[in-house]
Protein backbone atom coordinates (compact mmCIF):
# COMPACT_ATOMS: atom_id res chain seq x y z
CA UNK A 1 0.00 0.00 0.00
CA UNK A 2 1.44 3.30 -1.05
CA UNK A 3 1.67 6.52 1.48
CA UNK A 4 -0.99 8.65 0.43
CA UNK A 5 -3.61 5.26 0.47
CA UNK A 6 -2.79 4.56 3.63
CA UNK A 7 -3.90 8.42 5.00
CA UNK A 8 -7.36 9.20 3.65
CA UNK A 9 -7.98 12.83 5.41
CA UNK A 10 -7.73 14.19 9.14
CA UNK A 11 -9.66 14.39 11.63
CA UNK A 12 -10.97 17.94 12.73
CA UNK A 13 -13.18 18.50 15.44
CA UNK A 14 -12.59 20.70 18.54
CA UNK A 15 -11.24 17.38 20.53
CA UNK A 16 -8.61 16.61 17.71
CA UNK A 17 -7.74 21.01 17.55
CA UNK A 18 -7.08 20.50 21.05
CA UNK A 19 -4.54 17.53 20.98
CA UNK A 20 -2.32 19.80 18.13
CA UNK A 21 -1.33 21.80 21.29
CA UNK A 22 0.37 18.52 22.35
CA UNK A 23 1.56 17.07 19.00
CA UNK A 24 -0.88 14.42 18.75
CA UNK A 25 -2.64 14.71 15.30
CA UNK A 26 -6.14 12.36 14.54
CA UNK A 27 -6.12 11.38 10.42
CA UNK A 28 -8.75 8.86 9.17
CA UNK A 29 -6.56 5.88 7.84
CA UNK A 30 -7.40 3.18 5.52
CA UNK A 31 -9.66 0.00 7.69
CA UNK A 32 -6.69 -2.47 6.25
CA UNK A 33 -3.79 -0.51 7.96
CA UNK A 34 -1.34 -1.07 10.80
CA UNK A 35 0.13 1.26 12.69
CA UNK A 36 3.46 0.20 11.08
CA UNK A 37 1.94 1.46 7.72
CA UNK A 38 0.49 4.21 9.35
CA UNK A 39 3.89 5.41 11.18
CA UNK A 40 5.38 5.21 7.96
CA UNK A 41 3.10 7.13 5.63
CA UNK A 42 2.60 9.74 8.21
CA UNK A 43 6.75 10.23 8.48
CA UNK A 44 6.88 9.91 4.07
CA UNK A 45 3.89 12.63 3.81
CA UNK A 46 4.79 15.49 6.61
CA UNK A 47 8.66 14.53 6.90
CA UNK A 48 8.25 14.08 10.83
CA UNK A 49 9.05 11.87 13.62
CA UNK A 50 6.54 9.43 14.78
CA UNK A 51 6.82 8.33 18.11
CA UNK A 52 3.54 6.47 18.60
CA UNK A 53 0.25 5.46 17.13
CA UNK A 54 -2.88 4.74 18.18
CA UNK A 55 -5.81 3.44 16.61
CA UNK A 56 -9.63 2.50 16.79
CA UNK A 57 -12.09 0.83 14.83
CA UNK A 58 -15.25 3.06 14.58
CA UNK A 59 -18.71 1.66 14.07
CA UNK A 60 -21.36 3.20 11.37
CA UNK A 61 -23.99 4.86 13.30
CA UNK A 62 -27.51 3.65 12.74
CA UNK A 63 -29.60 6.66 10.99
CA UNK A 64 -32.92 6.93 9.29
CA UNK A 65 -34.02 8.39 6.06
CA UNK A 66 -38.22 8.43 6.43
CA UNK A 67 -38.60 4.17 6.58
CA UNK A 68 -35.62 3.78 5.08
CA UNK A 69 -32.78 2.39 7.71
CA UNK A 70 -29.36 2.06 6.94
CA UNK A 71 -25.55 2.29 8.66
CA UNK A 72 -23.12 5.61 8.02
CA UNK A 73 -19.84 4.24 6.66
CA UNK A 74 -17.65 2.31 9.13
CA UNK A 75 -13.58 4.13 9.10
CA UNK A 76 -10.39 3.32 11.24
CA UNK A 77 -9.19 6.16 12.99
CA UNK A 78 -5.51 7.05 14.31
CA UNK A 79 -4.08 9.35 16.71
CA UNK A 80 -0.60 9.84 15.94
CA UNK A 81 2.10 11.35 18.21
CA UNK A 82 5.23 13.18 17.23
CA UNK A 83 8.44 13.33 19.26
CA UNK A 84 9.14 17.22 20.90
CA UNK A 85 12.16 17.98 18.93
CA UNK A 86 9.97 17.05 15.37
CA UNK A 87 8.22 19.92 13.01
CA UNK A 88 4.44 20.31 13.52
CA UNK A 89 1.88 19.34 10.65
CA UNK A 90 0.28 22.28 9.17
CA UNK A 91 -3.08 21.12 8.45
CA UNK A 92 -5.20 24.26 8.02
CA UNK A 93 -2.62 25.31 5.40
CA UNK A 94 -4.34 25.70 1.93
CA UNK A 95 -1.18 25.97 -0.91
CA UNK A 96 -3.98 27.14 -3.81
CA UNK A 97 -4.63 30.24 -1.51
CA UNK A 98 -4.10 33.41 -3.77
CA UNK A 99 -2.10 35.97 -0.95
CA UNK A 100 -3.62 39.11 -3.19
CA UNK A 101 -7.66 37.98 -2.56
CA UNK A 102 -8.99 40.04 -0.13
Amino acid sequence: MESRDVILRPVITESSTALMDDKKYTFDVDLRATKTQVKSAVEDIFNVNVVKVNIMNVRGKLKRQGRYVGYTKKRRKAVVTLSSDSNSIDIFNDKNKNKNNK
